[in-house]
């Protein structure tokens, strides 16, 4: 009976060192990892580039504001009402200003939207791919800046670098 419950505690002992081989085998981040993390690294990159794109025409091409130079104008005085009244600011510049900062303050909110999309989205790169690379890169320096070199390899390959 001894025998039996050494073998037990044997074969028990063997099977959880396998499954730990197995589970640090699957924590392991490879080259397709780090390339699907990296790419919605780049893709989240052109997005907030085409975001930031369109803010700046808003900004530049608002007949009302007419222009970057009464827009900052407009900011600096915003919210004090002696100083929009020193600039003369109009109800239409007002409207103007407000749709344009309501846009801009959406923005931030619009990229993590973004970027939770392409996270959760199999396809693309997936939630448990992104947590063990996000991980992997916090806890190796060596593999994080193997990561930023993918990312500038995307980069360059697209044409924004």
């Amino acid at each position: 009976m001894k025998k039996i419950w050494m073998f037990l505690a044997l074969f028990s002992g063997l099977s959880l060192g396998a499954f730990a081989q197995e589970s640090a085998e699957q924590n392991e981040v490879t080259d397709e990892d780090l390339k699907k993390f990296a790419t919605v690294e780049v893709m989240t990159s052109d997005y907030v580039e085409k975001k930031t794109e369109e803010l700046k025409n808003m900004i530049l091409n608002n007949e009302v504001i007419d222009g970057g130079a009464r827009y900052n104008e407009i900011k600096a005085a915003w919210g004090n009402p002696a100083k929009e009244e020193e600039i003369k600011l109009t109800d239409e510049e007002r409207s103007a200003y407000k749709a344009i900062k309501d846009f801009q303050d959406s923005l931030q909110q619009s990229v993590v939207d973004y970027k939770t999309e392409l996270i959760k989205d199999d396809q693309i790169l997936g939630v448990s791919i992104y947590n063990k690379v996000n991980t992997a890169i916090k806890e190796d320096p060596s593999l994080k800046e193997k990561l930023d070199q993918v990312v500038a390899e995307l980069k360059k390959e697209s044409g924004d670098a």
